[in-house]
This record gives structure tokens, sequence and C-alpha cells, in this order.
């Protein structure tokens, strides 16, 4: 059942030595996975990283000259497929996520047993990801606030880009307008309503009358313009 293992060499990077030693032991102890090197250099696994071509890197974190999360981020450019555990010693949820986004297959804490790491190494080796579950629950709970609030806070700051004149061109773009139309209800010209329209474009980041007024419909506009013209 564990013939899988022979072929998997790992890598470890960890600037504590003592961690980095009792690491490489358990795995040898506890496992048939083939421990390649071992670095307490961040700089210097990437470099080994390119050079072996490891299969699994174990990467803690916490690093002086260079964090885990950039060394992450690093060896995902590599493209060599090897696959990065996050080894931690906090169980900070922001650090999860980062962790994960930047390509990091697996987050485990440096206090978990050991059985816990090898499983995670079982788990991310045949493709999986890994997060224990009282990281897991953490984990998603974080995304989910994070992807609610970067929604919201998108949607109101293109909004909120445009101008009192340009937001009275938008008003008038939803109600079915075309271009004369609204250069004579603002008593401007039809040259200057075509350079309100492409910056609101712009702004609400759309490429067509048709996007805009979806997305100023789809994003509660007609009920902000008429807040306005109550108030």
């Amino acid at each position: 059942m564990r013939e899988f293992r022979k072929s998997v060499r790992v890598l470890l990077i960890d600037d504590n030595q003592d961690h980095l030693r009792g690491v490489k032991e358990l795995i040898t102890l506890e496992s048939s996975y083939e421990v390649i090197s071992t670095t307490t250099s961040a700089n210097l696994g990437i470099n080994l990283i390119k050079k072996y071509h490891p299969d699994l890197v174990l990467m803690d974190i916490n690093m002086p000259e260079k964090d885990g999360l950039q060394a992450i981020q690093e060896i995902e450019k590599l493209e060599l497929g090897t696959k990065v555990i996050a080894l931690s010693g906090y169980d900070d949820s922001d650090l999860i996520f980062r962790a994960m986004k930047l390509g990091a297959k697996g987050y485990i804490l440096k206090t978990m047993a050991s059985a816990q790491l090898i499983r995670a190494m079982d788990e991310v080796s045949q493709g999986k990801v890994y997060l224990p579950a009282v990281l897991s629950s953490r984990f998603f709970e974080y995304f989910q606030a994070s992807y609610k609030e970067e929604t919201s806070m998108s949607e109101e700051n293109l909004l909120n880009y445009l101008t009192a004149r340009e937001e009275e061109v938008l008003d008038l773009l939803t109600q079915g307008n075309n271009y004369k139309g609204i250069a004579s209800k603002l008593f401007i010209s039809e040259t200057t309503v075509k350079t309100h329209v492409n910056n609101i474009f712009q702004k609400l980041q759309v490429n067509d009358r048709t996007q805009a007024v979806l997305y100023a419909l789809n994003n509660g506009f007609s009920n902000k313009r008429r807040k306005v013209k109550i108030a």
C-alpha cells in the first residue's frame, strides 16, 4: 500500500536545525520517503530544488532571510511540479490562506503528531490537498469572508469612482436614452457625452454600453440614484 513512497524524493527547508534533524529522522524511521537534502536557508533551498527537482518540499513558513511564503511563490514559478507542504508554529487563518493561495498543497503545525506529518505527505504525494480538520474549518471560513469582502469592495469602489456628471449620464443610459437624448437632457454636446461614457466604461471595467447598464443594474445603481434624488 505504501509502495508509491519509494519514488518520492523530499527536500526539507527549516531554519531550526533541531527541528530539521527531527523531521528528517522521523521521515527516515516512519516512512520510505527519500530525503535527498536539508537546508536552513530558503534561498539555498530554492537552488537545491532547481538542481534536484524534488517531488515534495517541506517548507518552514517563518524563515529569517526570506520567509516561506515568498519561497513558495518562487517554487511555483519554477513550474517543476514540486509540491510544497507548509510547516508552521502558527495556526493563524490569514497565514494558512495565504500559503494555500500561493501554491502550498498542505499546511500543518509543527506541534502536531508525527503521524499527521506522514499522512500529509501521503495525501499531497498522491495529488491531493491536505489540511488537518482543526485548520480546514478556519481556512474555509477565512476564504468565504475574504471573498465576500473583496467582492463587496470591488462593487462599491467601481461605482464610487464615478463623478456626479458620470452618474447622471449612466442614469440616463439605464433609462434607454441614446447619446443625442442624453446630450439634450443635460444640455451638453454629444462629443462630451461620448467622453463621459468612455470614462464610465474604463471605471466600471466594461467594454460597451450594454455591459455598463447591466453592471449598474446588478449593483444597485438605480437604488443609489433614487436615494440621491430624494435627499
